[in-house]
């Protein structure tokens, strides 16, 4: 089975984390693992737009009822209707999570996979216990590897 890395962070942020972000999904792909994200803009969009760069699946766990504000990157949009409960899906569903900045709705992501034992690598995210670091997108996917 493949591993399943999520990333998480914000739609909302700037471009050298979006750099970032592209970054850790084409080396997620390049690992031949799945990425999972909550399927929408920002870190989520340049994440999986990294991945498809590199031939890579990708999943997008959405907050809405239906598929239509789903990223052009995704491949499998699953559909929720359950707004910021999602992301206990996400966590719930990855291997592991690396978070590229973000705000709450990152911050919650993060708790969920602590609680759930989940590695949780940050770039320039939350410095909270648990959180393992990492300087760049190639140092977290070695740490998530």
């Amino acid at each position: 089975m493949k591993r399943i890395i999520a990333v998480i962070g914000g739609r909302r942020t700037e471009k050298a984390l979006l750099k970032e972000a592209e970054e850790v999904g084409r080396l997620i792909a390049g690992n031949g693992a799945v990425l999972v994200c909550g399927g929408l803009g920002g870190v989520m969009e340049a994440a999986s737009r990294g991945a498809k760069g590199e031939g890579g699946l990708t999943v997008g766990i959405l907050p809405q009822n239906d598929a239509k504000a789903v990223n052009q990157y995704i491949d499998i949009p699953i559909v929720t209707g359950l707004g910021i409960g999602r992301n206990v899906v996400i966590a719930r569903t990855a291997d592991a999570l690396i978070a590229v900045g973000g705000e709450y709705g990152t911050l919650s992501e993060i708790a969920f996979a602590l609680q759930m034992g989940k590695p949780v690598i940050g770039i320039r995210t939350w410095d909270i216990k648990g959180v393992i670091p990492a300087e760049n997108a190639g140092e977290a996917i070695e740490k998530a590897f």
